[in-house]
């Protein structure tokens, strides 16, 4: 009997000491994960393709680059809790952004300071400088900044970056003396426009980075039936929002939204049946702001420009009309000449050294597709008529793919030949349509 209670407690013994081995075992296990026998790889994260949006625990000072912050609590004594909870004045919060406006540069020295080439590049630029060559237009461009500032300084995502702000060095009206050419002169710095499209020319997209646009303020009547390559795109959001806007579990607001976007995109799909636009990966232009389009001395869109930079010299045209409050944007075309690491995403000149050349009311309507021999010529000219430039202009070449060689059709009578007339009823082939271009050569005229 005694052996017997002796079996038990060892028994029980056992049984107790597994289940505190399996208990330290599993408590061992959560705070020292077993290590596995080989190598293993981090699991690469994805990269961002936005900004991650601003969220409650954000320091003020680093809302944006560039911005400084000057930042203090100044108490006050005050009236009883109950009281100052009502009072919207009893716990307020100043907002006071202080821009310094840039003074613009007026001399020809002024200039060689940002862009150490240009007296040499136009040696007679110089001799166009008259004693107030500064264009109101550069007083309007920081006037709009300013007026833009107030107008978003309570949404702190919008405000201009110091980049932004101060993306313009001058704005100078130039006059030949002896030509009366006139010129408009910028120094800025280059971002990248990659908007335009043209099924005629190119029927297949380059892509659509992000706030790209199918279109350009430069277009043309279109003159083929190939569709624009941005069409179908546009024609399914534009389905959706209908779609969207039908349904009866869409929200008043959001319906009034959705009108708003379908009237937009309607416009949109029947711009892109009717017209072809300035491609931003294949033609030489710039964007210039709004507001210099509608000033009576500003630019228009067609004009002829110049792009300089470093010790080159870049025929370009106004091709677009880009927001009133920035300067300086060229279309990825000769960003990428000017830059080969330039990207939708990463703009060829970050500093204030590039001159732009705009020659006011030298477009040649009706515009159609950039004919970049004409535009060499034209270029050529008005450089010439400004006193001249020491180097060659930068010269285009046509990057854009030739169309497919269309397969002959066997003739259906083997036995006729070219000087054979047609079978009745059968129409003559009709002679292919002659191209026209936004820069037409003019017509020969008769001799007498």
């Amino acid at each position: 009997m005694r052996t017997l209670r002796i079996l038990v407690l060892l028994l029980a013994t056992a049984i107790f000491a597994a289940i505190l081995y399996r208990w330290v075992s599993q408590e061992r296990l959560q705070f020292f994960p077993p290590r596995e026998a080989g190598p293993v790889s981090p699991t690469p994260e994805p990269t961002p393709t936005r900004p991650p949006p601003i969220g409650g625990k954000l320091d003020t000072g680093r809302l944006f680059s560039g911005i400084t912050l000057h930042s203090s609590v100044e108490p006050s004594p005050g009236a009883d809790a109950t009281t100052e909870r009502v009072d919207p004045e009893s716990y307020v919060l100043e907002l006071k952004l202080k821009p310094r406006v840039p003074t613009p540069n007026r001399t020809i020295e002024e200039l060689a300071k940002v862009t150490p080439k240009l007296p040499e590049l136009l040696p007679a630029l110089a001799t166009s400088l008259p004693i107030e060559p500064v264009s109101p237009l550069f007083g309007q461009l920081y006037d709009t900044k300013i007026r833009m500032l107030r107008e978003n300084l309570s949404r702190l995502d919008l405000l201009l970056s110091r980049h932004n702000f101060f993306d313009c060095q001058t704005i100078l009206r130039l006059q030949h003396a002896q030509t009366h050419r006139k010129a408009l002169l910028l120094q800025a710095d280059m971002d990248v426009d990659c908007d335009g499209s043209d099924g005629d020319r190119m029927p297949v997209g380059t892509g659509a980075p992000t706030n790209f646009k199918p279109f350009t303020s430069f277009k043309w009547p279109k003159k083929t039936p190939q569709p624009n390559p941005y069409l179908a795109g546009t024609e399914e959001r534009l389905k959706k929002a209908e779609d969207e806007f039908n349904a009866r579990t869409t929200s008043p607001d959001r319906k009034r939204d959705l009108r708003n976007a379908i009237t937009q995109l309607r416009a949109e799909v029947d711009t892109l049946k009717k017209y072809s636009f300035l491609i931003g990966t294949t033609d030489p232009y710039i964007v210039i702001p709004g507001a210099f389009a509608r000033d009576r001395d500003g630019a228009k869109t067609g004009d002829y420009a110049l792009v300089i930079f470093g010790d080159g010299i870049y025929p370009a045209i106004v091709g677009d009309i880009g927001p009133n409050d920035k300067v300086g944007e060229a279309s990825f075309r000769i960003a990428k000449e000017i830059n080969p690491q330039s990207t939708p995403y990463n703009r060829p000149v970050s500093d204030l050294k590039v001159t732009y050349l705009i020659f006011p009311g030298t477009a040649d309507p009706p515009f159609g597709p950039p004919d970049l021999e004409k535009l060499q010529a034209r270029c050529q000219k008005l450089v010439d008529e400004i006193g001249g430039a020491t180097v060659p202009l930068h010269h285009w070449e046509n990057i854009i793919p030739p169309p497919p060689t269309p397969t002959p059709t066997p003739s259906p009578n083997p036995s006729a030949t070219s000087t054979s007339s047609p079978a009745p009823g059968a129409s003559a082939p009709a002679a292919s349509p002659s191209g026209t271009f936004a820069f037409p050569l003019p017509s020969p005229k008769p001799s007498r």
